[in-house]
């Protein structure tokens, strides 16, 4: 067997090649907790001694001329009080905004290593961990210093995992886990840029204060951790129990859901007409309501795309009353317009999301409802039969992808229905 072809054929190691091992830990010198490896370590001498403005203009920090210097020397004090080298804030300083250095420090702790030098230490070939890097959204080039200890761990946790589930279907749901960290990383960056740098710059801020701000952002993340760490296996509850009431289809990747869209008419021409932050805020506020309604009516938000939603549920009453809700939740607003749709069926279930036929059907009549209607299949209508909705016939359309006619309904709430479901009062 050739070289390349055995490496790939070996399976993901559990031990340490402790040579290896040896050779990585050997690269790095012991540094002082905060500061990556290949970051300048202060030499003994220098540590504790405060620098001068001197020293700092020396190095091109610092120009005692220029406006705002004595912010810039501000900054360079704090961050010498913190024990970064000149060498340090000088490397910083070339990549981009000094007063993100703390920050920077305190997210990436420890030395970093290389992804071949990872790879010796956990005993598996660097072409299988660069395929786990990659799955998780963590590309690296093989000279790049990216990695820490837990990069490590990580990977001897996945060969433990992919003996109970193999590899092929772990990297999948792996591509998934990598996906929503990114989600949720750029959610986060996000909100400090908006809630907290953007407000500082706006009302005028110093370096140093920009510097701290950033540090507390990074210290706080741990309780962000600590709540996606409890949140989730909330949610692998729910799932379970989710997938345990679910009336499997012909196949163990399929089931009996139903499936809806529901989208804003007059967004688009909207979007060209207001402000960034007024369409960021429009687009926050339809997010915001389309998730709690989703999500309070029991069904489960698949997707969010700007001004439109996919969810799921279960059965068919609830998803009607899910739809119902987000058109009234912005029937009176003149800018935009509710539609959508709904379809039931055999799904696809991949990844955490959803597709097939069915799928396809609801987004095709989602852009055939008129704003402000509820399209559903003859099948949502026929699961759906409850005294506090009423359905009405919508004639027969042919749809892209489809061979034969698809007849249509309208959904509404009977009169006397309230929002919440309940049927209409009887005779007292």
């Amino acid at each position: 067997m050739e070289p390349a072809r055995a490496a790939r054929g070996r399976r993901w190691g559990r031990g340490r090649c402790r040579a290896g091992a040896r050779a990585a830990e050997n690269a790095f010198e012991p540094t002082r907790r905060g500061r990556p490896a290949d970051l300048p370590v202060a030499p003994a001498t220098r540590i504790g001694l405060a620098m001068n403005p001197a020293d700092y203009e020396a190095a091109g920090l610092y120009d005692p001329r220029a406006p705002g210097a004595a912010e810039r020397l501000e900054l360079l004090e704090w961050l010498a009080g913190r024990g970064l080298t000149i060498e340090a804030m000088v490397a910083a300083n070339a990549r981009g905004p000094l007063s993100a250095l703390a920050a920077d420090l305190a997210l990436r702790q420890g030395p970093r290593y290389t992804l071949e030098e990872i790879a010796a230490r956990a005993a598996i070939p660097a072409d299988r961990l660069a395929e786990l890097t990659l799955a998780v959204g963590l590309p690296a080039a093989r000279d790049q210093r990216l990695f820490g200890d837990d990069m490590l761990e990580v990977s001897q946790l996945f060969a433990r995992t992919a003996a109970l589930f193999g590899e092929k279907p772990l990297l999948r749901v792996l591509r998934t886990v990598g996906a929503s960290l990114s989600h949720i990383a750029e959610a986060a960056v996000s909100l400090f840029y908006v809630t907290v740098e953007g407000p500082m710059r706006a009302r005028g801020t110093t370096e140093r204060q920009l510097a701290e701000a950033g540090l507390r952002a990074v210290e706080s993340i741990s309780a962000l951790q600590r709540m996606i760490h409890v949140c989730f296996g909330a949610h692998m509850a729910m799932a379970i129990e989710r997938f345990r009431r679910l009336q499997l289809g012909r196949s163990v990747y399929t089931a009996e859901m139903t499936v809806g869209f529901i989208d804003l008419v007059g967004f688009t021409p909207l979007a060209s007409r207001v402000s960034a932050r007024d369409l960021a805020e429009l687009i926050e506020d339809f997010e915001t309501r389309a998730h709690d309604a989703v999500v309070a009516g029991g069904g489960r938000l698949v997707k969010l795309i700007g001004d439109e939603v996919m969810f799921v549920t279960m059965d068919a009453r609830a998803a009607c009353d899910i739809g119902l809700a987000l058109v009234d939740e912005f029937a009176g607003d003149r800018a935009v317009t509710p539609r959508g749709a709904l379809a039931a069926g055999e799904l696809i279930i991949r990844g955490g999301d959803y597709y097939g036929p069915i799928v396809n059907l609801a987004a095709r009549l989602a852009e055939l409802a008129v704003p402000g209607e509820l399209l559903v299949t003859p099948a949502v209508a026929t699961a759906a039969g409850a005294p506090h909705l009423r359905f009405q016939p919508a004639g027969k359309r042919m749809l892209k992808g489809f061979d034969e006619p698809v007849a249509l309904l309208t959904v509404e709430r009977a009169a006397g229905a309230s929002a919440s479901g309940s049927a209409p009062a009887g005779p007292q």
